[in-house]
């Protein structure tokens, strides 16, 4: 399997300091990133690690949940994924992660509400990315659409 590459370009301090996270393998893009804006409610045109990890996250829950889904015997017609990724104070001082929170809405074929749910839970164990995140808690709402 690959492996993928970003890198980050930073200058000044973490209070003033701005950097550029550039999508090296996929080269498609660089974004702005910096503390304060990491911090404020408003992201103000910069991404940040917790928004990045979001998309990470829901584009691999989508992928894992599709292969479950369809190990299940169920046939994906849509699925919206996101992903909330929250940033707190760390007791131990500093910051961290607090909380995820996946929310899917799906329209699938073969297979009733509880299979869904099931689906929808299995895949949020056994996504890599989940995997990889074990450390932060992690809660899902799956809804099944006609």
């Amino acid at each position: 399997m690959p492996t993928r590459t970003a890198r980050t370009a930073w200058n000044g301090s973490l209070e003033t300091g701005e950097g550029q996270v550039e999508l090296t393998s996929s080269k498609l893009g660089t974004y702005d990133v910096s503390f304060p804006k990491r911090a404020a409610d408003d992201a103000n045109g910069a991404t940040s690690p917790e928004e990045l990890l979001a998309a990470a996250h829901s584009a691999c829950y989508a992928m894992q949940f599709s292969a479950v889904l369809g190990g299940a015997g169920g046939t994906v017609e849509a699925l919206d994924v996101k992903a909330d990724v929250s940033l707190g104070a760390d007791p131990a001082g500093g910051f961290r992660l607090t909380a995820i929170h996946l929310t899917v809405r799906g329209e699938v074929t073969g297979l009733d509400n509880d299979a869904f749910i099931a689906a929808a839970t299995e895949a949020k164990d056994t996504c890599p990315v989940s995997k990889a995140l074990t450390g932060v808690e992690i809660t899902l709402d799956a809804q099944l659409e006609a």
